[in-house]
């Protein structure tokens, strides 16, 4: 897997241990175009789409120096049969090997780093790698899918439905040796969990999340109790103990699909536009979020431009929000604010 450019440099640069539990004042982009999580491509080009709509210059805006470190250059593993019908487990393993030492790299430079997806399947290396960095991070999962299928209960095989089931201590026994993966071991357990906007869950996964009693948020929940409480109660959960470091990591799909066609299992009754900024506006005010992903971006699957642009706007929004961006404007610094005199005698010259 070939290293390019800057981000050849983020990766071989020896940095020390950094885990900080306040905001960075710099911002990495990653992208990561990969999509053998799942069974449709397209969601590789998910990264430029995203950029196109006006990432940098959005985060350029806040109070941030921005490095865009490009995109990981995945290699294709061409004899991947499916195991255990696991599809493309070496592909997956390799790629999420390769996202976790970058993303490790850029905590431990003193980035906040946002990773652009590519599929699902890619969270099990970006919460990996930030865990390196930082053990004791905590994980707030934005879906309309649970995505904590293992090898046995899942009904489709494909691995952007289970990345979930890796991270998990409290699931290692239930895990087989999957080609690919014997670079990794269980690192979160489940009570540092927290999901919200549920609505799509298979009968597996239902089973895993009472069994262990993870907390998690339907978007039946959303309703009943308004998503200013659910925020409450899911930052009481991972946060009451101690304050650490939280990874986001938000599938596009969370959303409704009127507002996010663009996505590759799109679920009727998603979260709202208000709803999902606010979500990550609460994120953001605890000055605490450490890496995020953004992922399942599928310009191929909208129906026309327009689907492709409002689910690529989309995500910028989801991710400027994350780091700052208000509703009340991007609060960017001004020393003051010009008077109508200074106009005036600028008029004279």
């Amino acid at each position: 897997m070939a290293l390019r450019g800057p981000l050849s440099r983020l990766l071989r640069t020896q940095l020390g241990h950094t885990c900080q539990q306040s905001r960075a004042q710099s911002v990495a982009v990653l992208g990561a175009p990969f999509s053998r999580g799942q069974k449709r491509g397209g969601v590789e080009h998910g990264p430029k789409v995203i950029r196109d709509a006006g990432l940098i210059e959005r985060l350029s805006g806040l109070d941030y120096s921005v490095h865009d470190f490009g995109d990981l250059d995945f290699h294709h593993i061409e004899k991947d049969e499916p195991y255990m019908d696991v599809k493309f487990p070496r592909n997956v393993g390799a790629a999420n090997k390769m996202v976790a030492s970058a993303v490790s790299r850029g905590v431990a430079a003193g980035h906040t780093l946002v990773m652009l997806g590519g599929d699902h399947s890619l969270a099990i290396g970006s919460v990996g790698g930030h865990a390196r960095q930082c053990p004791d991070l905590c994980l707030i999962w934005v879906d309309a899918h649970a995505d904590i299928n293992t090898p046995m209960s899942s009904p489709s095989g494909n691995l952007h439905g289970q990345p979930v089931a890796f991270m998990l201590k409290e699931l290692q026994d239930k895990m087989p040796d999957i080609p690919g993966f014997s670079w990794m071991k269980p690192f979160l357990s489940s009570r540092d969990l927290v999901y919200v906007g549920l609505r799509d869950v298979d009968p597996g996964e239902y089973h895993i999340l009472k069994d262990l009693g993870i907390q998690y948020f339907t978007m039946r929940d959303v309703d009943r109790l308004g998503i200013q409480r659910v925020m409450e109660v899911a930052l009481d959960h991972l946060l009451s103990r101690k304050q650490r470091p939280i990874h986001l990591s938000f599938d596009v799909d969370a959303f409704d699909p009127s507002l996010a066609p663009a996505t590759g299992t799109p679920v009727n009754g998603g979260l709202t536009y208000r709803e999902g900024i606010y979500i990550t506006e609460e994120i953001h005010n605890t000055g605490l979020l450490s890496v995020m992903d953004l992922v399942e971006v599928n310009p191929t699957l909208g129906a026309n431009p327009e689907a492709v642009e409002a689910t690529a706007s989309l995500a910028v929004d989801v991710i400027a929000s994350s780091l700052g961006q208000t509703r009340e404007g991007a609060r960017a610094s001004t020393d003051q604010i010009p008077s109508a005199k200074d106009d005036t005698e600028l008029l004279r010259l």
